[in-house]
């Protein structure tokens, strides 16, 4: 087992993702979990959902504060930096903001590991990272510039750093899918910025998976995109109308969907690898491998040379309306 025995720090660890990923390292026997966030709230309900571990240990702090983080990496093995602003709107309305977390926090833990001679960090990105339209997607593509800078500017740093890139994940807080079915219930009708709108999509389970086979799989500097089925928007609220107003007896012919248009930064469709990084990556079966930038990348067991080609929420085949049925039923977001 990996982390057997291992000590281990989530930064953001009150999160969806950090959530689960506590859950599954848990099962592998670790020394220590350390969560290390600011929000003291959600570390009280983690504590009293997980009360009879006595592995795992609660910092509050800020990512933004290095010495905060400098001493929560005291004696880690492993890093798991997944602490950031990341509502859009919030983040163009508070630009500096965005850039204070997602930037200089970021720094703040590069510096920090490798001072602390931590073993791996990974930093977990977004598909809004590639071609940025709007501040959150420039500060995940600073943060992951920064990453991969620093495994070739550690100097003799044993740190490895690498980067993951994931979409959206459903049933994560935020999800638009609870939002969409109070106001079917209260409202009789469905804000949709736009119907043809498309999203990579995945579930907790396996964005969280998917991060750990990343992180052992980094060799330094890579960043790692993990493969996701694609949701058409149109598709998602249809499947929600329709089980909602079965659950509440509605008749669907009273809701009304309402188009208001993108958000200010909002794209319409969403990218997580270009033409140009294709080039150079490589390819297992459920993510490719990217090279950072700075000389080629490492071999990997198993991966092929990648296809030249972008990998677009536009190009790829959306899942069917069933499809998108089984899924949400799955993860029991339509109860």
């Amino acid at each position: 087992m990996f982390f057997k025995g291992a000590k281990v720090l989530i930064i953001g660890g009150t999160g969806t993702i950090g959530e689960n990923l506590i859950k599954q390292i848990l099962l592998e026997e670790p020394e220590v979990i350390r969560v290390l966030s600011r929000d003291e709230y959600k570390q009280y309900l983690l504590q009293n959902q997980l009360d009879k571990q006595k592995n795992l240990r609660y910092l509050i702090g800020d990512v933004r504060d290095f010495d905060r983080v400098f001493s929560a990496m005291n004696d880690i093995d492993f890093v798991f930096h997944l602490a950031a602003m990341k509502h859009v709107p919030a983040c163009e309305y508070n630009p500096y903001e965005a850039v204070l977390t997602n930037i200089h926090g970021t720094q703040n833990v590069i510096k920090a590991a490798i001072a602390q001679k931590v073993k791996k960090v990974i930093f977990t990105s977004s598909d809004k990272a590639i071609s940025p339209t709007n501040i959150y997607g420039a500060t995940k593509l600073a943060a992951e510039r920064l990453i991969s800078a620093a495994e070739y500017s550690k100097g003799k740093g044993i740190t490895i750093l690498t980067s993951v890139r994931f979409g959206n994940v459903i049933g994560s807080r935020g999800s638009v899918i609870p939002y969409f079915i109070n106001q079917i219930v209260e409202e009789r009708k469905v804000t949709v910025t736009d119907q043809f709108m498309t999203r990579f999509m995945m579930t907790v389970n396996d964005a969280t998976q998917l991060t750990i086979q990343a992180l052992k799989e980094a060799k330094g500097g890579e960043i790692f995109v993990l493969k996701m089925p694609v949701i058409l928007l149109k598709d998602l609220v249809s499947v929600v109308i329709e089980e909602t107003c079965k659950k509440y007896c509605i008749d669907v012919e009273n809701i009304k969907i309402e188009d208001i248009g993108l958000r200010p930064g909002e794209k319409r469709h969403e990218e997580l690898m270009t033409y140009e990084e294709s080039m150079d990556g490589w390819e297992l079966e459920n993510m490719y491998i990217l090279a950072p930038g700075f000389g080629k990348l490492h071999n990997y067991n198993g991966a092929e040379k990648a296809k030249a080609g972008t990998y677009s929420s536009h190009n790829q085949k959306p899942l069917s309306l069933e499809e998108v049925r089984t899924l949400l039923k799955k993860e029991i977001l339509l109860l």
